[in-house]
């Protein structure tokens, strides 16, 4: 058996521990850094909370108003990436897939956000009217 065989495999031999390792690292690292995220914001926002109780202030300026045209925006946004998904395949026969879908997405959902703009600024007025 030659020299440079046994090298050989053992060099595959360690590449494959390798992406193995990459495998089950990548995932667990995300995680961690999503959990990490997570903790610190919610520690953040809890210390304010306690620090304007402490000065006598209202603490309900943390709870978010929900909007009653978020359901309209929601779905003009997504029946506009939807759009965009049927644009890069159109798009995907005459240029690079990626570049395609990722441009005809991205595309359409800017013009899916600016039109749910409109409407919801529309609704708004003719609701104030």
């Amino acid at each position: 058996m030659k020299k440079g065989a046994s090298k050989r495999r053992k060099r595959t031999k360690n590449n494959l521990k390798t992406n193995i390792m990459e495998g089950i690292l990548i995932p667990i690292g995300f995680f961690l850094a999503l959990f990490a995220i997570l903790y610190v914001y919610w520690t953040t926002r809890t210390k304010e909370r306690l620090a304007l109780v402490e000065k006598g202030m209202d603490a309900g300026i943390f709870k978010g108003e929900c909007s009653q045209y978020a359901l309209v925006k929601w779905g003009i946004f997504l029946i506009a990436l939807g759009l965009g998904v049927v644009a890069g395949s159109l798009l995907s026969m005459a240029i690079e897939d990626v570049v395609a879908y990722f441009t005809a997405i991205l595309v359409c959902g800017g013009v899916g956000l600016i039109v749910a703009y409109l409407v919801t600024s529309k609704l708004m007025e003719k609701k104030r009217a």
